[in-house]
């Protein structure tokens, strides 16, 4: 008898247990599909479905599957996955961190704000607007659990969670033995607070994302306590709140306003875009911005793009692209860059056509969706016999489901978008979902 056909015999016993209350406090069985869990709304039916809503039960549950070698997915908000619906996603149980408002800490004196991994994590941001700390208000409206931030380093209008972000607990798995598995308690004694540092925390990556090695279960941030956002520089929420082009660009004090007034410009401009979850909106159907903005590596490269943007669009393209530094590469970022590569097989190790560069050369950012745009592909663009799939009609860098997509769909379009920023301007752009059971090559 194989291990799959022995963890499948075993899974109906844990299931029984499980649905006593008693024999994990805060964790029970429910029935979904991975079309209700995620924000993409596609995928087929895991072999189970186990709620945690605190972070000793979250523990525990993770610690009886891995002893009894269960495959598991760790589950919050499920705003940045696509899901396929082969055998891969029916073995797997899901272990779903669900939203629970009273495991959320403040301290309005400190501006130590604590949540529970499976918090909502824009209802946390509103928590703390309100209360008036400012670091999470650039974050506004991004889909998704606390739990998901430092995993993939969430950010948006020129902030990242990085910037504000104290603490974060884990539950290392295989930290616990067999027994205190089988038993299905002790796990809460396995918590541990990191580091920032430990993370390798960069742009939409930590060592975290595409490993298993960890579940985060809590997190802790420092925010401001002035009431007064960060400085502006991204010049389209900027613009919106009126901050002069050379107060952004300096980051200056007259780059701030009040963090009430930035969250409901940045849930404006996201609603406009289609980033704002909203089930009767297809446009919202999505797992976000699906490619990161590329970064290539120094300024031959970074000419070169330019150059075939010439070619393709002309002139006054060419010198209107949004480029930006960022900074300089060294060893550890190279490394980041591999490891990315190495762990998820849906990611490209390179940006460009192009050997990685030494440690030192300055790194450029490109926009992902200006990119795409000028390539030529429009807003509602579908691939002919996948047309349940489409780009957003409000944002190109959005994949969305249209009422019935399969992954199937979401891959001929993320391929046919891929393929065609590539051909045009010679940059691969690299998703940024976490790809369960689907293959983007």
């Amino acid at each position: 008898m194989s291990d799959s056909e022995t963890n499948a015999q075993n899974l109906p016993e844990l299931l029984e247990k499980l649905r006593d209350p008693a024999f994990i406090p805060g964790a029970r069985v429910v029935e979904r599909t991975f079309a209700e869990l995620t924000t993409l709304r596609i995928g087929g039916a895991p072999a189970a479905v186990v709620a945690c809503s605190e972070p000793s039960s979250l523990a525990s549950v993770v610690s009886l599957l891995d002893a009894n070698s269960i495959p598991l997915l760790v589950l919050g908000g499920g705003s940045n996955l696509v899901i396929g619906e082969g055998d891969e996603v029916s073995e797997l149980v899901v272990v779903w961190a669900v939203d629970s408002a009273s495991e959320i800490s403040i301290d309005a004196e400190t501006g130590v704000v604590r949540a529970f991994a499976g918090v909502n994590f824009d209802q946390l941001v509103a928590a703390t607007v309100e209360a008036g700390l400012s670091g999470l208000e650039c974050l506004s409206g991004i889909p998704g659990s606390v739990g998901a931030t430092p995993v993939q380093n969430v950010g948006a209008y020129g902030a990242e969670v990085s910037q504000v972000l104290r603490r974060v607990q884990l539950f290392e798995r295989g930290a616990v033995g067999a027994g205190a598995g089988d038993a299905g308690s002790g796990a809460a004694a396995d918590l541990q607070w990191v580091s920032p540092e430990s993370l390798d925390l960069s742009y939409r990556y930590s060592n975290l994302k595409f490993t298993q090695r960890a579940v985060v279960t809590a997190v802790e941030f420092q925010l401001g306590t002035d009431g007064l956002s960060v400085p502006l520089r991204f010049g389209e929420l900027a613009r919106k709140l009126g901050v002069a082009e050379e107060d952004a660009r300096a980051g200056n004090a007259d780059a701030r306003r009040p963090v009430a007034q930035v969250r409901e410009a940045v849930l404006e401009l996201r609603a406009g875009k289609g980033m704002v979850l909203n089930p009767d909106d297809h446009d919202t159907w999505s797992a976000g911005s699906f490619f990161t903005n590329p970064i290539v590596e120094g300024e031959e490269v970074r000419n070169a793009v330019i150059a075939a943007v010439r070619e393709k669009c002309g002139e006054e393209k060419a010198n209107s692209i949004p480029v930006f530094s960022a900074g300089r590469g060294g060893a550890a970022e190279d490394d980041a860059v591999k490891n990315r590569a190495a762990e998820n097989p849906a990611v490209k190790s390179a940006n460009v056509d192009s050997e990685p560069a030494n440690a030192g050369v300055e790194r450029f950012k490109f926009s992902a969706a200006w990119l795409i745009d000028n390539a030529g592909f429009s807003k509602g663009y579908a691939v002919p016999g996948h047309e349940s799939a489409a780009l957003s009609s409000k944002h190109t860098l959005a994949l969305t489901n249209r009422g019935s997509a399969t992954s199937a769909d979401i891959i001929a379009l993320a391929r046919s978008v891929r393929n065609g920023v590539h051909d045009a301007f010679g940059v691969t752009l690299e998703p940024e979902p976490v790809w369960i059971g689907a293959r983007l090559d």
